[in-house]
């Protein structure tokens, strides 16, 4: 347990009593993903892997560290080894300051029931000694299932600035969409004055009538705020115990809470005038489609940004290699990402994420696919739009993505737009071979 947290890095409000703010980070990583099955069957969605090198909770963590909050507690819960497996060798500080760490908390049943979390606010309560531990001036409250870049000292001075109890993070969306997400409705210096949970004819933005602001699920409380609030709700006994269902919408109108507009913000290092990235990776297509985004010239999410890197494990992984130069055999991947221990041995690859150690053998091709770690590609083996999980192999000469209803009848998962998802229990070959 840190004995004094440090300040979180200031950057633009120049308020004096700003420049010392202790800052808890809570990443609320325990959700099942269901929508993302079969690549949730097995890990949390968190812990799905994104990018070819990184996993979903690797954004948030990287947004915590790069805004300087170095004290984060990630609550896990369902499916969490792998996330846990991901935490402990890719994010472990080297213990010299206190201050610094990054530590998986799972569901302590500390409730009147003894339950795993019943809900966001719940899974604050049950660690409410953490946050009265570390005694913080203000409590950042982030999810960790969404693939996006965040200056969260920009949302800080925002919350300082109005002198906020919660700040919630929200982002403009078309009308057209607000029964899809939790819409907020607020004044126009941002003062919240209600919330609408997916209905259609929620209230658009001030001076837009274009757009709603949808909440992103991320939070900024004043600390003893948020301890009065959680010890309050957890005495309801008609509750959800959930902040966007429960907590907020009752402050709204009543207390200072406002929203802040994610378009405001800004990333050290991107060009003037870039938009900022999110992306709810909630389901196959959405997750596909954020992959997809990678490949672009000028892709909306900037990986190469060395102001703001995204951070994840380091593998002691050889540099990818492209092989034979010959008519009809050229090893050679056009508009994709390939990632480190791959071997393109003759196959051709376009337009897709290869993880670590990917094998593309002689005549393969591969278009619009996302191929986690340690698949193998068989010889002349055609591949289009499709999701390959871990060490799964496809033989010599198969095709996958091309007749739809075979692939269901080979028992993969085909979204309706046609994206064909092959989980490690369905690899094409035999489950002890998937490891040799």
């Amino acid at each position: 347990m840190p004995e004094k947290m440090l300040p979180v890095r200031r950057s633009t409000f120049a308020a004096q009593e700003t420049l010392h703010l202790r800052v808890l980070g809570i990443v609320l990583a325990g959700g099942k993903g269901t929508r993302l099955s079969p690549l949730t069957r097995e890990r949390a969605k968190p812990a799905v892997p994104f990018g070819g090198k990184y996993r979903i909770i690797d954004f948030v963590l990287s947004n915590f560290v790069n805004s300087g909050i170095n004290s984060i507690y990630v609550l896990t819960q369902f499916r969490s080894q792998s996330l846990l497996q991901h935490l402990s060798e890719g994010w472990q500080f080297g213990g010299l300051l206190k201050s610094h760490f990054i530590t998986n908390v799972p569901a302590q049943m500390r409730s009147g029931n003894e339950s795993w979390y019943q809900g966001t606010a719940d899974a604050i309560f049950q660690n409410i000694n953490l946050v009265e531990q570390s005694d913080p001036h203000l409590v950042a409250i982030f999810g960790g299932d969404h693939i996006y870049r965040m200056n969260v000292a920009s949302m800080i001075d925002f919350h300082m600035a109005k002198h906020a109890e919660v700040t919630v993070a929200a982002i403009p969306m078309p009308r057209v969409q607000a029964g899809e997400f939790g819409v907020i409705e607020a004044d126009a210096d941002g003062r919240i004055r209600g919330f609408h949970e997916k209905k259609p004819k929620a209230p658009t933005m001030p001076g837009d009538p274009s757009r709603v602001y949808a909440s992103m699920g991320n939070y900024i409380f004043s600390a003893r705020t948020l301890v009065d609030l959680l010890k309050a709700d957890a005495k309801h006994p008609g509750s959800h115990h959930d902040f966007g269902m429960d907590i907020l919408p009752k402050l709204a109108g009543n207390a200072p809470i406002y929203a802040y507009n994610f378009e405001t913000n800004r990333i050290p290092g991107e060009a003037e005038g870039s938009v900022p990235y999110w992306r709810d990776v909630g389901t196959i297509e959405a997750y596909y489609e954020a992959n997809m985004d990678l490949n672009d010239v000028k892709p909306e999410l900037n990986l190469y940004n060395r102001e703001w890197p995204v951070r994840s494990t380091s593998y002691p992984d050889p540099p990818a290699k492209f092989v034979f130069d010959e008519d009809n055999r050229r090893g050679q991947a056009l508009d994709s990402i390939v990632s480190g221990g791959c071997i393109l041995s003759g196959g051709l690859v376009r337009k897709s994420v290869l993880g670590r150690g990917v094998r593309v053998h002689t005549g393969a091709l591969v278009e619009g696919c996302v191929i986690m770690d340690h698949c193998d590609i068989g010889r002349h083996t055609k591949l289009r739009r499709a999701i390959l999980d871990k060490n799964v192999r496809i033989p010599q000469d198969a095709t996958v993505g091309y007749d739809l209803d075979a692939d269901r009848a080979r028992g993969w998962h085909v979204t309706e737009s046609g994206i064909v998802v092959i989980g490690r229990e369905h690899s094409p070959v035999p489950m002890a071979a998937m490891f040799t």
